[in-house]
């Protein structure tokens, strides 16, 4: 029991990543219709944007979450305004496959820039552990799932009640109709890359605290792309659930099944659930199912 306990917090830790990184995959997808399948990229780039600011620029660690944070919203605008809104009126599948393609450019980019080799940037929060449930759980996973809610928690209310959020969902729901009423829906795409690239940012300094930094962080970062699909790819609430529904399930399964297998159940687990409830619920746990008259 005790090792289910450890398993199901630290899985919800790292679930929280996902569901961060999910946000990511929505915007973009309300926005535009379209799977941002560079997301992983930018969630590892935001993670070494962190690196760079704390151990190579010598900036506290808690100075360069925000600027990590600040270079990734300009990170995502860029790329709206450079590449993704000459895309505008091409078929969906075109704007996909250029999202692969830059995918592909920053990885490469980020290896040219801080190499191949692991990195070890300094610990944004203090070692030991805590004892929940009477299980002792490492101070790091507690402190990112908190981390985490209260990202998430300050995003949801972004989204609720600010002008910026209100006029995203208005696009998201009608762009012709957002347009008449006066909304910049140039202005919306723009605004919804950048926050792409802040929630890959965010998740990426958070999966950094958990599992390192590597090239590799880049597969974990597309873990959000199932969490997102799970909970319903137009729904924020079920993107959160969806990832801490992910995390759960890698976390158990490399406790209970990883040993028998000899690894790899971890990383597939994840979409084995996906395809799961997909066979059951096509539109995801709380996705819009949509509805076509002939």
């Amino acid at each position: 029991m005790e090792l289910f306990v450890q398993l199901l917090l630290t899985g919800i830790a790292l679930g929280s990543g996902y569901a961060l990184g999910g946000i990511g995959f929505v915007l973009i997808y309300k926005a535009t219709g379209v799977f941002n399948f560079s997301h992983g990229q930018l969630t590892m780039a935001g993670a070494y944007f962190f690196y760079m600011f704390q151990v190579q620029l010598g900036l506290p660690p808690w100075w360069s979450v925000p600027a990590a944070v600040a270079s990734m919203f300009a990170v995502g605008v860029l790329i709206e305004r450079v590449c993704l809104r000459r895309m505008v009126g091409e078929p969906a599948i075109t704007i996909i496959m250029l999202t692969i393609g830059l995918g592909a450019l920053l990885r490469n980019l980020v290896g040219l820039v801080w190499g191949t080799q692991p990195q070890a940037p300094v610990p944004l929060f203090e070692p030991g552990y805590l004892s929940i449930l009477t299980v002792q759980i490492p101070r790091v996973y507690v402190w990112t799932l908190v981390a985490a809610a209260i990202f998430i928690a300050g995003f949801v209310v972004y989204f609720r009640k600010s002008a910026q959020g209100i006029a995203m969902r208005a696009v998201a729901f009608h762009q012709d109709h957002a347009a008449l009423s006066g909304i910049s829906i140039q202005r919306v795409f723009a605004l919804s890359w950048g926050l792409a690239g802040v929630t890959a940012a965010i998740s990426g300094i958070m999966m950094v605290q958990l599992v390192g930094l590597d090239l590799s962080m880049d597969a974990r970062g597309l873990s959000a792309f199932p969490a997102a699909i799970l909970g319903g790819i137009d729904s924020i609430g079920g993107v959160i659930i969806g990832g801490l529904i992910i995390g759960a399930a890698e976390s158990l399964a490399g406790g209970y099944l990883d040993p028998y297998l000899g690894g790899g159940a971890k990383e597939v687990v994840g979409y084995v659930v996906l395809l799961l409830i997909l066979m059951l619920r096509p539109y995801g746990l709380f996705g819009t199912p949509e509805i076509r008259k002939v």
